[in-house]
């Protein structure tokens, strides 16, 4: 886990590589709208890209983790179906939907019955590595959301240079992000971790939740302001100081949300004192994103180590596949 959390940046230009070569056939939209359909590992990538693009996409982008779509897809749709196994029974399910549905459906997955059915039926897909966790793949199906979305016509090219100099940041500033990383997960040990961020960063704040999920094994849960601001705030009067907020933050938040975030730290202040501002770094709202995104994965890289359990076992997760394998 600790060699994967390391390649990210590597792992990026790779990507680029893998989506700059990827042979997909012509668009036949435009296209009303974009789905993307996938869960866990394979499906976070389409949440941070779907909010990456919001202010650029020239039609709506939503994700579905289950297994169906939403009633309006139709011949005028983009479905992009994301397993990193391609064996995910849900998105299978989706990706069936799609197909009956007339939509125009783009496979992101590194094999299994996803690639066997993109090849048999003609349809337009990607490969990316296989043979390691969902979760450390991150890099390789992030980045090629951003190429189908561009392909289709649906955002331009300026992702591609955004992750290049992202992945530049990254290495050079490895250090400094491991040592932050490192500094932050000792102060989260033996706590109940709550994640907050402004909404256009929730899909972040969902990635590391599933982090400290899968590689520390610790429960968590996650929030975005403005809205908890309507609802979860007011939970905070049950609040106690075992618990340790993180607040994901850019100085691109918007002006309002930035006072809101201040105020909440006063509500949070007299529950606990455990309270961690962390500023993302980087030029572009893509570097932001990813820089988060690495220093969130070694937190809980971390946070694993701290407590002696192995970050890469998912046994739990095995044993529900298994008892759903054997119900036909």
């Amino acid at each position: 886990m600790q060699q994967l959390i390391d390649a990210f940046p590597q792992q990026l230009k790779e990507a680029l590589a893998i989506g700059r070569s990827a042979k997909l056939s012509a668009p036949s939209g435009p296209y009303t709208n974009v789905v993307v359909t996938g869960l866990g590992g394979s499906g976070i990538g389409g949440r941070i890209a779907a909010q990456v693009v919001a202010a650029e996409a020239n039609c709506p982008i939503e994700v579905y983790s289950n297994y169906y779509l939403p009633a309006y897809v139709n011949h005028n749709s983009l479905v992009i179906a994301c397993s990193y196994s391609g064996n995910t029974e849900e998105t299978i399910a989706s990706m069936e939907q799609a197909l009956a549905k007339g939509a125009r459906v783009c496979v992101v997955t590194s094999g299994g019955a996803m690639l066997e059915m993109a090849q048999k039926r003609g349809l337009d897909h990607i490969v990316i590595p296989g043979g390691n966790p969902p979760r450390t793949m991150l890099a390789y199906s992030l980045t090629q959301q951003f190429f189908v979305l561009h392909h289709f016509g649906i955002i331009g090219d300026g992702f591609e240079g955004a992750i290049k100099a992202a992945a530049a940041m990254l290495e050079e500033d490895k250090a400094k992000i491991q040592s932050a990383a490192k500094d932050l997960a000792e102060k989260l040990f033996g706590k109940r971790l709550v994640i907050y961020s402004e909404a256009s960063t929730e899909a972040v704040s969902i990635r590391f939740r599933q982090q400290v999920n899968e590689n520390s094994k610790e429960l968590c849960w996650h929030h975005a302001i403005p809205e908890m601001n309507h609802n979860e705030l007011v939970g905070w009067a049950g609040g106690k100081d075992d618990i340790a907020v993180v607040i994901f933050r850019h100085k691109t938040d918007h002006e309002r949300s930035q006072i809101r975030m201040g105020i909440n730290k006063e509500v949070f202040c007299r529950h606990t004192p455990h309270i961690h501002d962390v500023w993302s770094q980087g030029d572009t709202t893509i570097a932001r994103q990813l820089y988060l995104i690495n220093l969130g994965d070694w937190v809980s890289f971390y946070w694993a180590e701290k407590k002696g359990v192995d970050p890469s076992e998912i046994a739990v997760i095995n044993m529900l596949k298994g008892k759903l394998a054997e119900v036909k």
